[in-house]
């Protein structure tokens, strides 16, 4: 009664979401040993960037650390218009192409490709991909195998990324309940999650950085000073220098940050979401510093996690170039020559020239989230 081997067995286990993916993977291929690829790509809403996120190949990685407008994407741009999947059965139509993603999709040998496109409650999420390196492979009958299989991978990640918007929208709320306030803008938390990933991008190959680490990095980024919500307003809102006690109490922030996340992953039932230990490190380690001089631990150089190096030199800054009630705001070139000069001390080196050698992707950035009156 119990030889039956369930193939999705894995889908029911506590395992990261591209485990799952490389078992529903391995599944299709049982049934289709054609099928030599799935990827999902995100979709940034507020920059219309399409971002690659994750993937069950091993070493076939045509398309790793990349994004791009969705506009320079018009085979892509179609099918979110139509709401509709695709079928190309012989990618020598598009060998021709001139963007990046398609050459690189050719020069990786796929002959065939299915893309879905991935919603949620009618929000656009991302596309799925199935690609294979036979052509004239997707029939009607295998399209309506991987329909089903399609649809579950998509809700696999639908799920996992809803999981990550209510965590975030359980520490907003515990934030508004408390009734304290954090200075900092929306604006801010916008450019400094995105300068952190281009820092994480740029430091991708030199630290095996997979795509799903940079997403998370992006995505963590913003609930980085969310122990702040701890802090008295008096010395949260002081708009003077803070005084030795004062200053003790503000960089409590960090672990407080630590233990508030660590109860809401247990209160949620969070445990299991991929990278969630990059969140834990960005809340506690952001204000340690390289030399051994920040807090709360007084780690040094390597004994800081990754991900809070790259936030750290993200934040500065982002605090450096914008104005506040007690500054100007610094010029890029003026907040760099800071940065170099606290590389290697305060900041870790490989973070801060990660950013200082992107300095057009900065641009773009805080030209497309600019401080307002109402920010």
């Amino acid at each position: 009664m119990f030889d039956h081997y369930d193939l999705l067995d894995d889908l029911n286990k506590p395992l990261p979401l591209r485990d799952k993916i490389v078992s529903a993977h391995h599944s299709v291929q049982d049934k289709f040993s054609f099928i030599s690829r799935i990827a999902i790509a995100l979709y940034d809403t507020k920059t219309r960037i399409l971002k690659t996120y994750m993937d069950s190949s091993g070493e076939d990685k045509p398309l790793i650390h990349y994004q791009a407008p969705l506009d320079n994407a018009p085979s892509l741009k179609e099918i979110l218009a139509k709401g509709l999947p695709r079928v190309v059965n012989n990618l020598v139509t598009f060998e021709n192409g001139t963007n990046e993603h398609t050459q690189r999709i050719g020069r990786q040998g796929y002959a065939a490709s299915y893309t879905m496109p991935i919603f949620h409650s009618g929000e656009f999420v991302g596309f799925l991909f199935f690609n294979s390196h036979e052509s004239d492979v997707f029939t009607e009958n295998v399209l309506s195998i991987l329909d089903i299989y399609g649809h579950l991978i998509a809700l696999m990640v639908v799920h996992e990324l809803s999981t990550l918007k209510v965590m975030s929208a359980a520490i907003k709320t515990t934030s508004g309940i408390t009734h304290l306030r954090d200075p900092e803008t929306g604006s801010h938390l916008d450019r400094m999650s995105r300068y952190s990933r281009i820092i994480a991008e740029s430091l991708a190959d030199q630290y095996d950085l997979n795509d799903a680490y940079i997403e998370h990095i992006f995505m963590f980024s913003p609930l980085h000073d969310i122990g702040k919500i701890s802090i008295p307003d008096s010395i949260l809102l002081k708009p003077g220098p803070l005084s030795e006690e004062e200053r003790s109490i503000m960089n409590t922030h960090a672990s407080k940050g630590r233990k508030m996340i660590d109860d809401i992953v247990a209160n949620f039932g969070f445990g299991n979401l991929s990278n969630i230990d990059i969140l834990r490190n960005i809340a506690e380690f952001h204000h340690e510093a390289i030399n051994g001089s920040g807090y709360p631990v007084g780690k040094v150089n390597d004994e800081i996690p990754l991900e809070a190096r790259i936030i750290a030199v993200a934040d500065v800054f982002d605090a450096l170039t914008s104005s506040r009630p007690y500054k100007e705001a610094w010029s890029n070139e003026r907040a760099f020559n800071m940065l170099k000069q606290l590389a290697g001390e305060k900041l870790d080196s490989d973070c801060v020239y990660a950013l200082i050698e992107n300095q057009q992707k900065v641009e773009l950035i805080q030209q497309q989230f600019k401080e307002s009156v109402y920010s």
